[in-house]
């Protein structure tokens, strides 16, 4: 749960006067001149996902290299540049060739640009780190602070598009809907193989690892299921008031949180503290055949540890949209495991929270924060992970 949110906002550095050199088309960025310079402004450097066929003929596709969030005329209007790229991985990529003169880094929780401590060293103009999306762990935040990099995301974008996910995933593991699905595809017609392993999620316990934001409005979206009872595990207690709106119930040990619930979904940021949160000691404690669904970061789940509770049916299944690395290698484990039964497999690329609706949404927060950044104006103090001084959340951990 997001607390301790202080008015702190960003104030930008004053323009650079330094040309700029001329931007080079390349196979993994988009740019619409080779021969614009800039003698003001700076330069802003985004990696967004590649949209392909699908952005050409879909416009609101606002996340990706094609579309742009939309803000390109905007920007460049104001005689900043703007780099696109899909390109992410190694020494020679576009983001690492850029990063060392960027001063604004924008990128998505769905096709991350990893922002390391090594790659913060060297990005000797970088001031400021924007999500667009929620969630900024691909960012060290702590060597952010130490360098005094501001990171902002879009609070509030998506999380009602991923609440509704959590919802639809916990379904198809509980219905057993997948394996019924691909009975369909396959052109047999055997219900008994599909129903053995189907229940209702009615008299069902369900938990919520972290009970702010998103994990709030899952317990919300649980209670017309009539599910036998509700728990959350957080750090905080939520108000009284909305623990008793949803008639949940608070546990404090994790272990203790996990042995009790049928269903168990993950909806808490990744951090120190949570990254390997689930691990194969953890698991143990989980009812057998209990479902787990994680649609907050893959790497909150220990993968290996998932995998062998799937195969041995300790969990009898997982789902969720959110990977270790991201995108996931072919070989992944979670593409192809199974439960005993063969089922038990509820996994998608990420894209919970970047629906059509969460992608206007977190398009148009990121023109706001940078709107701000460049006219010296406060931040909305709810997007705010690290401002000048530090952390101004304790979302990802509890920070002093």
């Amino acid at each position: 749960m997001l607390a301790g949110i202080s008015s702190s906002y960003l104030r930008r550095g004053l323009l650079s006067t330094a040309t700029r050199s001329p931007r080079l088309l390349s196979s993994t960025r988009l740019a619409p001149s080779l021969s614009q310079t800039y003698s003001a402004g700076m330069k802003i450097l985004a990696v967004l996902y590649r949209g392909g066929e699908a952005a050409q003929q879909e416009p609101r596709l606002l996340g990706t290299i094609e579309n742009q969030l939309g803000i390109r005329p905007w920007l460049e209007s104001l005689g900043h540049e703007f780099i696109v790229t899909d390109d992410k991985e190694g020494y020679e990529s576009v983001f690492q060739k850029h990063i060392v003169d960027a001063e604004v880094l924008i990128t998505t929780p769905f096709h991350p640009a990893y922002l390391t401590r090594e790659i913060i060293e060297k990005a000797k103009n970088l001031k400021l780190c924007i999500t667009a999306g929620v969630g900024s762990d691909h960012v060290d935040l702590n060597a952010a602070v130490d360098k005094r990099i501001q990171v902002l995301e879009v609070s509030g974008s998506n999380v009602v598009s991923v609440a509704e996910h959590v919802i639809m995933s916990i379904l198809l593991l509980v219905r057993n809907f997948v394996p019924a699905h691909e009975m369909i595809e396959r052109g047999d017609w055997q219900v008994s193989e599909v129903a053995r392993n189907a229940y209702d999620l009615e008299g069902k316990v369900v938990g919520t690892i972290g009970a702010g934001r998103i994990g709030y409005r899952v317990l919300q979206r649980l209670v017309p299921f009539n599910c036998k009872e509700l728990l959350y595990y957080d750090y905080a207690a939520l108000p009284a008031e909305a623990e008793k709106a949803v008639n949940a119930r608070r546990v404090e040990d994790l272990k203790e949180f996990v042995a009790q619930c049928d269903v168990v979904t993950v909806n808490c940021p990744l951090h120190e503290g949570t990254r390997g949160l689930v691990n194969a000691e953890l698991l143990k404690h989980f009812k057998k055949g209990a479902w787990l669904v994680n649609t907050a970061r893959g790497a909150i789940c220990d993968k290996d540890a998932v995998a062998e509770a799937i195969k041995s049916g300790q969990l009898n299944g997982y789902a969720g949209d959110v990977w270790n690395v991201q995108p996931a290698p072919r070989d992944h484990v979670w593409r192809t495991m199974k439960n005993p039964l063969g089922g038990g497999n509820g996994m998608v690329p990420h894209y919970s929270g970047t629906t059509l609706d969460a992608q206007a949404r977190y398009a148009a927060g990121t023109k706001s924060i940078l709107e701000n950044y460049l006219e010296n104006k406060p931040q909305e103090p709810q997007n705010i992970i690290i401002g000048l001084s530090g952390y101004e959340t304790k979302a990802y951990g509890q920070r002093k």
